[in-house]
């Protein structure tokens, strides 16, 4: 304590007696035209959120924009419905054995390996829900025959 005020209280005062800089001072070290932030406010004193931001653009290109034309009107058309891939007609278990080409000097990895292509090309997510009926079916066939491949291979 200095002359019976707290430390604080004697810095307080101290800043209260020094002299504040001149604004001329003060003035010399900021820019010009730089407020507070750059998004305060705008010409007119209206806040940013009263113009859309495409605005500005507009703006610096004059009036030489010209609004699209509205397109007629006409009636809302279907849209087509989904013609269905040629493979996916080929459901019966002897088409899609033939189409995986199984052999016997396949390796469990190749098998996997057939699985995930077959999948790829197949899987019932991949086509329209008109189709996924078809697409199942070849799947389960497909897993089914590669499964059968793996036990032949374990025996």
């Amino acid at each position: 304590m200095l002359f019976k005020q707290s430390l604080f209280q004697s810095v307080l005062d101290r800043l209260d007696s020094e002299e504040e800089p001149a604004e001329e001072e003060e003035a010399a070290h900021r820019i010009r035209g730089l407020n507070v932030s750059f998004a305060a406010t705008v010409l007119g004193g209206e806040t940013p959120d009263a113009h859309r931001p495409d605005e500005a653009y507009r703006d610096n290109l004059g009036d030489t924009i010209i609004p699209p034309e509205p397109e007629p009107e006409s009636a809302p058309q279907e849209p087509e419905p989904p013609t269905m891939p040629e493979y996916l007609s080929r459901t019966s278990r002897e088409e899609i054995a033939a189409e995986l080409a199984i052999t016997l000097e396949h390796t469990r990895e190749a098998l996997q390996e057939k699985r995930r292509s077959f999948a790829k090309a197949n899987h019932p997510d991949s086509v329209a829900a008109l189709f996924r009926e078809q697409a199942t079916t070849r799947m389960t066939l497909a897993n089914q025959l590669i499964d059968e491949a793996i036990r032949r291979l374990r025996q």
